[in-house]
């Protein structure tokens, strides 16, 4: 018998027994369909973290005081010697791989208009703040080289502080209490929203040695490098790490992380997250491919006869296996891909209903979970067909 043939007698068997098939397949069905959406779930998260990390700036180097140093009773805090600007300035003159750089120092204080109070995050920092971070101004002008020279008292706000405290009127060149300090609103911050569960559109932003007079701070926050690109972000490093060290007296009393390394080590673990989840779901998979080998059981019980006269009139054992377990493999993969329609129109649905859900359907979960599903068909469908293929004809004809 020719392959077509087998699939036709298969798929006439299980036309025979519509309402006993779909059931077999539902296992399969909801098996896939779980891992579909799972899935996409994962995928979704790893999607959104990479969009934030990426909106947060490009070859991103973070220095920020203190380290941790390990010994023998675990990890122990170092000394911390505070970043000052200072430092900052010998790393824009000493380190050349670095195409920006920018100080900052943050604290909470509240905002005063009238009678309008709100408590916010206050960003001291200076005019590349905003190529820095990839946040910008959208009316009015963000803080300019001499506003940070000359310590003003001027302020730019986000959109959630100017909705708060002035309402639809224009803020620009109004004064505002930060504190007890009186500022002059020059700009207002384009709508950014959440990024890594921060309001960026909350934040107040005014000159960096400002703010560490009314903070009554002399250290920074941490310092915000650029690197010229992609390919330099380890020399970079390297050059940052060597410039520090040496205005330190030799001491590495600082941590600098890369964007990269926050991304890889996001993307790691959620993406054994979106393994796990996978995992997970697999297991009624495999609970369908048991309800399918129970049903070619009672099929090869029931057509024990059929299976005796195909053996009479020259079947070989080989066709009657072949016969069961494309059978078997047909209700996986037709369970499979009734699953996968419905696990991707469940997530995309839901993407539609729920934009901020990050959900991602990806090709290769997909793929995988219909890979599966056949692999699911073929390994339960082989003891009902070999059981199948070893019946004695005679007895088999015998059979009632």
């Amino acid at each position: 018998m020719n392959p077509y043939e087998h699939l036709r007698i298969a798929m006439a068997a299980l036309a025979a027994n519509k309402v006993r098939s779909f059931l077999t397949m539902l296992g399969v069905i909801i098996g896939v369909a779980s891992v579909i959406m799972l899935v996409a779930i994962g995928e979704g998260a790893k999607t959104y973290i990479r969009q934030e990390l990426m909106g947060i700036g490009t070859n991103l180097l973070i220095v920020v005081p203190g380290k941790t140093e390990t010994s023998g009773m675990g990890h122990m805090p170092s000394g911390v010697q505070k970043l000052t600007l200072a430092d900052m300035r010998a790393l824009e003159k000493r380190a050349t791989l670095v195409s920006a750089m920018t100080p900052v120092v943050v604290s909470n204080a509240p905002v005063k208009l009238g009678n309008r109070l709100r408590n916010v995050q206050v960003i001291g920092t200076d005019q590349n703040f905003e190529a820095v971070r990839n946040l910008h101004v959208e009316i009015g002008s963000f803080l300019s080289k001499a506003d940070v020279d000359a310590s003003r008292r001027v302020m730019v706000i986000g959109r959630t502080v100017k909705k708060e405290l002035f309402g639809e009127s224009n803020p620009l060149g109004r004064t505002v209490k930060l504190g007890e300090t009186k500022f002059r609103v020059i700009g207002i911050m384009e709508k950014k929203g959440m990024t890594l569960g921060q309001d960026i559109d909350d934040h107040v932003f005014i000159p960096v040695e400002t703010a560490q007079e009314i903070f009554d701070q002399d250290g920074l926050t941490n310092i915000l490098a650029q690197a010229i690109n992609d390919s330099a972000i380890d020399r970079a490093k390297q050059q940052i790490r060597q410039v520090l060290i040496e205005r330190h007296a030799g001491e590495e009393d600082f941590t600098l992380v890369s964007q990269q390394a926050m991304l890889f080590t996001m993307q790691t673990i959620l993406g054994t997250f979106t393994y796990v989840l996978g995992g997970i779901a697999s297991i009624s998979l495999l609970v369908g491919g048991i309800g399918i080998m129970n049903i070619m059981l009672v099929s090869v019980r029931e057509r024990t006869r059929e299976i005796g006269l195909r053996k009479a009139i020259g079947a070989a054992r080989r066709d009657i296996l072949l016969q069961f377990i494309i059978e078997s493999v047909v209700l996986s993969m037709v369970g499979g891909l009734i699953g996968i329609v419905i696990g991707a129109g469940v997530a995309y649905g839901a993407k539609a209903v729920f934009p901020v859900i990050p959900i991602d359907v990806s090709t290769w979960s997909v793929l995988t979970a219909f890979i599966f599903a056949f692999m699911v068909g073929a390994f339960f469908g082989i003891y009902p067909a070999s059981k199948a293929a070893r019946l004695n004809p005679i007895e088999a004809l015998r059979y009632e």
